[in-house]
């Protein structure tokens, strides 16, 4: 079994980088979260404050703002498009997989790492997300990187090696707190507490590094806490308390699931690995382990996986990009697992994905059946043919994959059915692009873009479509509609219209105006006598203007 070369490999990185990169501007933005989080860094480039978030010209203080800045740049740099609002997750996630790689090679040898790189790069959750614009595939990355100091530290018996890889262990962490808020300190915290507990070893704490570590958390940390504050008094009880508490612990955000919810999302989202993660879970806990005074990598990794699963499947908001923090752990005992078993043991664990990728081809076959109002039914078989080809490009992945394992050619095999996933993956991804209108405001824009000049209001009656700002290039007054942005509207309620009558009033003495409204509301506005005249028209929004 001949390993693979560094000619080789670097060959296989520009392979999946192409494949990874290739459609961040295929795809139409959707709602809600590719519109909201391509919106509010335009917003910060176009009012030159980089402080305090605001979507829709609201105040908007659910997340940090470290993608927010990310996604600015890029737009300052490139100019505003699909790729660059997505290229921070793009990005985040392909280093993700050179940080497991690297993590790996220091940890459990070349084979294992280069294993453990592919699995990540191939996993479905993980190559879904990072391309997709929202902020948990950054979060991921900086978790990960501060676990991976956190191990590289410990794993140090020279104390300064040591103290430097905990210092990128606690830069790892700043920068997961300013991606998503205080789960970026309380998880990794929480996960150490448990396998201190666990393990019962309690000299890690010892090997910390407070002082320094602290020193450089609160560096990166605490400047952007104060100005926002300074800026917005109303910050703290709204950021530390509301949404670090009252969401995660209440079902005020909509997002309640049973406690079973993460099930089906793990099974799917490890495809085709899934069997391997529970083999690899299962072994990590039988291990014997390290003497007591060592740091025992493995089940760190295993505790960290398991905790975060636990975590958010008591969480009182679920979402399925809440696992994902899990995947790169769970690479690094793959890719150890497999650098230990013969290619036949791994051709079994892969088997079962065969079914399931008969089951997506038959899906892909009768998409149309699952289509439930007369958009979707002109729409979903345009998508058919995306899923076909997408089912067989994993069939095709899977069966060379596991023809190679039977004869026992297994870094050959691994990459074939990483490679496989991956495309997969993406084919079906790009697919989207055939049904993307459904969730997306691109065509609105496209249609009503000459009507729209400067100066000229534009109200949005009782909705909010999250990806016509980002195209039209502009925001919008709320009439009588607040969901997200509600804690905004009370604090300048200056910026909205409370009722469609007042809306009446307002639009009479507009000498010139646009609106967008649902399809049932413009009956509504015929009966409060608002004179509009339709210039854009589908099944879900109706835009007018005054005549």
């Amino acid at each position: 079994m001949n390993p693979i070369s560094t000619k080789q490999v670097w060959w296989l990185l520009i392979a999946v980088a192409l494949i990874w990169f290739a459609n961040l501007e295929y795809r139409t933005l959707i709602k809600p979260d590719e519109g909201r989080y391509a919106e509010i860094p335009r917003e910060m480039v176009v009012s030159g404050d980089w402080v305090t978030p605001r979507l829709n010209e609201l105040k908007y203080f659910e997340k940090p703002p470290l993608q927010y800045w990310a996604t600015a740049t890029a737009y300052t740099l490139f100019g505003e498009h699909q790729w660059t609002s997505r290229l921070w997750a793009g990005l985040t996630g392909f280093a993700g997989i050179l940080l497991v790689w690297f993590a790996g090679l220091r940890l459990f040898g070349r084979e294992a790492a280069g294993y453990a790189a592919l699995l990540l790069s191939s996993s479905l959750l993980y190559v879904l997300m990072a391309h997709i614009n929202t902020l948990d595939m950054g979060v991921t990355f900086f978790l990960t990187l501060g676990i991976v100091g956190l191990l590289l530290g410990q794993a140090q018996a020279d104390k300064t090696k040591r103290r430097n890889w905990m210092l990128v262990a606690w830069a790892g962490l700043a920068l997961a707190v300013l991606s998503k808020g205080l789960m970026g300190l309380v998880l990794p915290g929480a996960a150490l507490f448990i396998y201190c507990v666990v393990q019962r070893d309690f000299g890690v704490l010892k090997r910390m590094h407070w002082l320094p570590g602290l020193a450089v958390f609160f560096v990166i940390t605490v400047p952007w806490f104060v100005l926002v504050m300074k800026a917005n008094p109303e910050f703290f009880e709204r950021f530390f308390i509301y949404e670090h508490y009252t969401r995660f612990t209440t079902k005020t955000h909509g997002r309640y699931q049973p406690w079973y919810y993460f099930i089906p999302i793990l099974l799917a989202g490890a495809l085709p690995w899934t069997v391997l993660m529970f083999d690899s879970m299962f072994r990590t806990l039988r291990s014997s382990g390290l003497p007591d005074k060592m740091f025992n990598t493995q089940r760190f990794l295993l505790i960290w996986a398991v905790f975060i699963y636990v975590f958010f499947s008591v969480s009182g908001s679920k979402l399925p990009s809440y696992l994902l923090p899990m995947f790169p752990a769970l690479a690094l005992l793959m890719g150890k697992r497999i650098a230990e078993m013969r290619g036949r043991v791994l051709f079994w664990q892969v088997a079962p994905a065969i079914p399931v990728a008969l089951l997506l081809l038959g899906l892909a076959l009768n998409v149309d059946k699952f289509a439930d109002t007369p958009n979707q039914m002109e729409l979903y078989p345009h998508y058919g043919p995306w899923l076909v080809v997408a089912a067989l490009a994993s069939l095709a992945g899977l069966l060379a994959g596991m023809l190679l394992l039977w004869r026992e050619r297994k870094p050959v095999a691994v990459v074939v059915l990483a490679l496989g996933a991956l495309l997969s993956a993406q084919i079906g991804l790009s697919g989207y692009e055939t049904v993307a209108r459904e969730r997306s405001a691109k065509h609105i824009a496209e249609a009503i873009r000459d009507e729209v000049k400067p100066g000229i209001p534009f109200y949005s009656v009782l909705t909010y479509e999250q990806t016509l700002p980002f195209y039209l290039k502009r925001t919008f007054t709320l009439v009588q509609y607040q969901d997200e942005m509600a804690y905004g509207i009370q604090q300048e309620p200056q910026r909205w219209v409370p009722t469609v009558e007042e809306f009446a009033r307002v639009w009479a003495v507009q000498p010139e105006a646009l609106a967008i409204m649902p399809v049932y509301a413009y009956a509504q506005l015929q009966q409060l006598g608002v004179a509009m005249k339709i210039i854009f028209e589908d099944t879900q929004h109706i835009v007018v203007k005054k005549p």
